[in-house]
């Protein structure tokens, strides 16, 4: 029997991971579609530190952080056909993931791939479903292209690395020290930039013979705009997946190289695109997990400690995903 109720993160107030606090809350109920997970362990993105920096969530939805998650199933709501009561899963949610149990949708649900644990699943649904979709949906990367990450020691960077990879591209990336080059370089990057002690303009250019590159996956935001657009090959995409800065470059900048510049937001992405995403991954990603594909977890904190984890992630240290691990009675 569930219990009536669990243990969550509160947003006590805008502020610093201080206000990040456990408290009890009701175990919600599935509804038609939906499936109830009891959280095993959660993932933590720079966009959980964006919702508690504001003190709240988008309108309508659930105000305990969270997008991701991996755990067993104990519930399912009406219309639920393809999974069940104690079936393992990962999954991308739009809120809820900092608690012992949480809503996801059954058509977003993830099998736990062969050889991984709870942790290492829990570190996959955010980093996946924003590295595909910013960098083959809308970037259109296709094998032989150059592709430029940025930040690819994060979360969403060493995914998308590996991604490039798989998908036979050619791989640069930033990155803030020497470290986290190297482990970029062990993912599968050819060339690996230190944006602290080189150009990285002048790097890609030599890298690609003067040619420049094909996509740029952006989560620097807009003050990278021009130095983009001089690293970005003709009929180049730049893709941003950081919104919080002004894009503000000439239009003769874009127009010279033809460039396409977008951005999107995981979060309120509508349902039918991110369903076509995970049937993407299922098909063309989950086979190479364990693989030609591997988790990187930075670190793991207990549930109660989410204060802690904030805090790392806004230091910039960490290499790969930090997730937490959440106990049951």
């Amino acid at each position: 029997m569930l219990p009536a109720t669990m243990t969550a993160i509160s947003i006590t107030g805008a502020g610093g991971p201080e206000v990040l606090k456990p408290e009890l809350r009701p175990v919600p109920q599935p509804r038609a579609g939906e499936v109830l997970i009891k959280v095993a362990y959660a993932g933590i993105n720079r966009h959980d530190c964006s919702q508690r920096k504001r003190g709240f969530g988008p309108k309508g939805a659930t105000d305990i952080p969270g997008l991701e998650v991996a755990g067993e199933i104990v519930a399912v709501g009406a219309d639920v056909a393809r999974w069940k009561v104690g079936d393992r899963a990962c999954v991308l949610v739009s809120g809820g993931g900092y608690a012992q149990y949480c809503l996801a949708l059954e058509s977003l649900l993830l099998p736990i791939p062969a050889g991984y644990d709870l942790k290492q699943a829990a570190s996959l649904p955010e980093a996946m479903f924003t590295a595909w979709f910013n960098i083959f949906h809308l970037g259109r990367l296709v094998s032989g292209e150059w592709l430029l990450v940025h930040g690819g020691s994060s979360g969403v960077g060493a995914i998308a690395i590996q991604l490039g990879r798989l998908a036979g591209a050619k791989v640069i990336t930033t990155a803030g020290s020497a470290a986290k080059c190297d482990a970029c370089l062990k993912l599968g990057a050819q060339h690996a930039i230190n944006y602290k002690a080189a150009d990285f303009v002048a790097e890609v250019k030599q890298a690609t013979g003067g040619r420049g590159v094909d996509v740029i996956l952006d989560m620097v935001g807009g003050q990278y705009a021009k130095r983009n657009l001089e690293a970005i090959a003709n009929d180049g995409r730049l893709v941003h997946i950081a919104s919080s800065s002004e894009f503000s470059v000439p239009l003769s900048a874009v127009a010279a190289k033809r460039a396409i510049v977008t951005a999107s937001q995981m979060r309120p992405l509508p349902l039918e695109k991110k369903r076509a995403v995970t049937d993407d991954l299922l098909e063309r990603v989950w086979p190479h997990l364990g693989s030609r594909i591997d988790a990187v977890i930075d670190s793991v904190f207990p549930l109660e400690q989410a204060a802690q984890s904030h805090a790392r992630m806004e230091s910039s240290a960490h290499i790969g995903k930090i997730v937490l691990e959440v106990a049951h009675p």
